[in-house]
């Protein structure tokens, strides 16, 4: 998928950038690039291939260090709402923005 100048300038617009000729050419360049690579890697068969969760199972065994899944905090509303101008069943009270 190789993406033309006027797609450049359809991009910068989107953007809101203010690209000049020499800077839409350069980037389209370097978009072309990566969409270069995107193809590549489509390219390769990865059928029958397991997802890694972190780079390094590739090379070694790496066990997961997950915690228990257990509540650890207390309800600490009160006690964070303490400095709050305005509050009113255990909500912050805000002024009004909007007429």
């Amino acid at each position: 998928m190789a993406l033309t100048p006027a797609d450049v300038s359809r991009i910068a617009h989107l953007a809101r950038l203010d690209l000049g000729e020499t800077e839409q050419r350069d980037l389209l360049g370097q978009l072309n690039g990566f969409f270069d690579i995107v193809e590549r890697m489509r390219a390769v068969d990865t059928t029958g291939v397991e997802p890694l969760y972190t780079p390094l199972s590739a090379v070694q065994d790496v066990s997961l260090r997950l915690r228990d899944d257990a509540v650890t905090e207390t309800n600490q509303r009160e006690a964070n709402q303490k400095s709050a101008p305005a509050v009113e069943g255990g909500l912050f009270l805000v002024p009004r923005v909007i007429e």
